[in-house]
């Protein structure tokens, strides 16, 4: 039998049927996920630095650019010379002292108690109240509702401590005498460019110093 050839249902058979109606489409969820965390985090860091330095920087720069640019039958010339003397010294102390006295309590405190201040709204007959874990776990299952249902509690309480002393002491002489010439000729005909660059340098550095770094730290620490 065809379905052209199906007999139509009567009134009374319509009237027999029955049926649920789906939820909106945008209440329907394919994974539901609670997540409570409670975190309690106490970080301490104390940190003492100390940093001494004795330095000498000495950079005399000389430089000439000649150039030709979109030009014909031009000259450029450019031409640095550099005669640098360069005599450095250092006699002192760089002295870095970097003393560090810490203290940390990190113990952690007693939790909280709510108790309530209202005697009407206490419970008189012994039932406790149930908490959110307890209603969530008898009233939703993993598969109940969604296809789907997590419920996660985390609770962490992490205690940190880094007290971190530094002492950094330095002694330096520095020194960089630059000389530069630069000529170019640049879509320029029958044109020439000429870069010279003479540089003398003496330069002379001697160091007569202590540089001393000194660290003391203690640390008492209670977690």
């Amino acid at each position: 039998m065809t379905d052209s050839s199906m007999p139509p249902l009567t009134a009374d058979e319509l009237a027999a049927e029955g049926g649920t109606a789906l939820p909106d489409k945008e209440v329907i969820s394919l994974l539901d996920l609670n997540a409570d965390l409670d975190i309690g985090l106490d970080a301490a860091a104390p940190i003492d630095l100390a940093v001494a330095a004795n330095a000498n920087v000495a950079a005399p720069i000389d430089a000439a650019v000649g150039a030709n640019i979109l030009s014909a039958g031009s000259e450029a010339q450019a031409m640095a010379d550099q005669g640098v003397l360069i005599d450095q010294g250092i006699t002192g102390e760089a002295v870095a002292d970097a003393g560090q006295d810490s203290t940390i309590d990190q113990a952690a405190e007693a939790p909280a108690t709510d108790v309530p201040t209202d005697a009407t709204t206490a419970p008189t007959d012994g039932a406790t109240t149930p908490t959110d874990a307890t209603r969530a776990a008898t009233s939703a299952g993993a598969l109940d509702g969604n296809l789907l249902n997590v419920d996660v509690d985390l609770a962490a309480d992490l205690d940190l401590a880094a007290p971190i002393a530094g002492a950094v002491a330095a002694n330096a002489n520095v020194a960089a005498p630059i000389d530069a010439a630069v000529a170019a000729n640049i879509g320029s005909i029958d044109s020439d460019a000429v870069a010279l660059a003479q540089q003398d340098a003496i330069i002379v550095q001697d160091i007569d110093a202590d540089a001393d770094a000194t660290t003391d730290q203690s640390s008492d620490i209670s977690q």
